[in-house]
C-alpha cells in the first residue's frame, strides 16, 4: 500500500485530518488547497467538536489533549429565547461536556502543524481530471500543474468539483438564508451584549425569522440573521450599502426584544451573505475504484444540527481506518467506507433537516428548548 500514490481536494478540517491519518499510516499522500498559506487566518466561525465523531479521529492522530487545551468548553453555554425575549432555556456548561467550540481557523492549524510541509500544496485549484488506461487518475489544476495519483479524495466542500466526476446531482436550496454579521470584541465594546450572550450560543427563534449569536475565541460574537427567502431575494440584501442593509434588518424585525436587537445595531462592517444548500437525503454515487469524497461534498447539510465538521472529520477517520484494513486493496476499502458513510451521513443530514424546520416554526423557541431538556435527562440518565 506505502506505493500508492494519494490526492486530497481541499484542505479544510476533513481534507487535512485525512491527510495527516494517512501520512501516519507511511502512505504517500498529498493534499492540494486552492487557496494560499495563510488561509487559516480567513477561516472563522466557531465549531462544536463531537466526542462521538469529530473527536474521534483527533484522539487517533493523537491531538484530543491539545484539542482539549484549545477548546472553549465553556463554549457550550446555550440560551433559547422567542422573539421578545422570554427565555425558554438556559444552560451554563460546567466541566467537561461532549461537545467544547474551538474555532475552524485553530483546528486547522491544530492539524496542519502535524503534517509534513511538503505534503499541503497551496495555490492548487482542481480544474479537470480523467481516469487513464492503467486506472491512475490524472489531475489538472488551474495552475497548469498536473499530478497522477492511484485514489484521489474530493474534500473541497459543498460546491465541490469532484462531485461531479461521481454523480450528476444538484444542490437543493433549503429556503433560508443567512446573513453573517460581526460583533467585534464584545467584552470590552459591548459588556451589556457579552453579558447576555455569555460565552456560547443564544438562538432567538421567531417563525421565519431567526437571530443566533456565537461567541469566537478571538472575543467577537458571529451574527447570523437568518430568513426563510426564495433563492433569488438575498441578492436585494446584498445590493444594500452597510447602513441600508443594517437599517433594513432592523426594521424587519422591528417587534423584537432590544437585547436581541443589539446583535445587529452593535455589529461592524463585516458582513457575509449565505444561502443554505443541502444534497438530497440518502445521495449515494456510483461506486468507482480510484475515486471518492468526503464532508460536505459526498453530504452537505443544513447548519442546524452542528454536523457538517464533525462527519466531515468522521469521514476521514472511516476511510483512514478501511485504507489501514484493506490490505492494500483501494476498491474495497472505498467500498467498505463508502457504505459505512452512506448510513451515517444519512441520519445526520436528516436530523439537519428536521432542525430546520423545527427552528422556522412559530413555536421554534419552546420546541427547540424541549429538545434540549430531553438531551440532558437522557444524559443524566446515562450517567446514573
Amino acid at each position: 500500500m506505502t506505493n500508492k500514490r494519494i490526492g486530497i481536494i481541499g484542505g479544510g478540517p476533513g481534507g487535512l485530518m485525512l491527510g495527516l491519518l494517512l501520512q501516519n499510516q507511511g502512505l504517500d499522500v498529498h493534499i492540494y488547497e486552492k487557496a494560499d498559506r495563510n488561509v487559516n487566518r480567513s477561516r472563522g466561525g466557531s465549531l462544536d467538536i463531537h466526542h462521538d465523531t469529530g473527536q474521534l479521529p483527533l484522539a487517533e492522530a493523537g491531538l484530543l489533549d491539545a484539542f482539549k487545551a484549545l477548546a472553549r468548553f465553556e463554549g457550550e453555554d446555550t440560551k433559547i429565547v422567542d422573539k421578545y425575549g422570554k427565555l425558554y432555556f438556559e444552560e451554563d456548561a460546567e466541566g467537561e461536556g461532549g461537545r467544547p467550540e474551538i474555532d475552524r481557523g485553530e483546528l486547522c492549524d491544530l492539524i496542519q502543524n502535524k503534517i509534513d510541509a511538503e505534503r499541503i500544496h497551496y495555490g492548487y485549484e482542481f480544474n479537470n481530471m480523467e481516469t487513464l488506461d492503467d486506472g491512475r487518475v490524472e489531475v489538472n489544476f488551474t495552475n497548469n500543474e498536473t499530478e497522477i495519483f492511484d485514489l484521489v479524495v474530493g474534500s473541497d466542500g459543498a460546491f465541490s468539483k469532484v462531485r461531479p466526476f461521481l454523480a450528476d446531482t444538484d444542490l437543493i436550496y433549503t429556503g433560508v438564508s443567512f446573513i453573517e454579521l460581526s460583533v467585534p470584541d464584545v467584552q470590552t465594546k459591548y459588556p451589556d451584549l457579552a453579558e447576555y450572550n455569555k460565552n456560547g450560543k443564544m438562538m432567538g427563534l421567531g417563525g421565519d425569522q431567526l437571530i443566533l449569536g456565537q461567541l469566537n475565541g478571538d472575543g467577537r460574537i458571529v451574527v447570523y440573521v437568518a430568513y426563510q427567502l426564495d433563492r433569488d431575494q438575498l441578492d436585494e440584501y446584498k445590493a444594500l450599502n452597510n447602513e441600508e442593509l443594517k437599517a433594513r434588518i432592523l426594521e424587519e424585525y422591528q417587534d423584537w426584544d432590544e437585547d436581541l436587537l443589539k446583535y445587529i445595531r452593535y455589529s461592524d462592517e463585516n458582513i457575509m451573505f449565505r444561502r443554505i444548500y443541502r444534497l438530497p437525503i440518502g445521495f449515494q454515487w456510483q461506486h468507482q475504484q480510484n475515486i471518492t469524497l468526503i464532508g460536505d461534498a459526498a453530504h452537505l447539510m443544513s447548519p442546524f444540527a452542528g454536523e457538517g465538521v464533525n462527519m466531515a472529520m468522521y469521514d476521514a477517520y472511516m476511510l483512514a481506518q478501511a485504507i489501514a484494513a484493506s490490505d492494500g486493496n483501494l476498491d474495497e476499502a472505498l467500498n467498505d467506507y463508502e457504505q459505512k458513510m452512506y448510513a451515517s451521513s444519512k441520519e445526520r443530514a436528516q436530523e439537519s433537516q428536521d432542525n430546520l424546520e423545527l427552528f422556522f416554526r412559530e413555536d421554534g423557541a419552546e420546541v427547540m428548548a424541549n429538545f434540549f431538556i430531553e438531551g440532558q435527562e437522557m444524559l443524566e440518565e446515562a450517567d446514573n
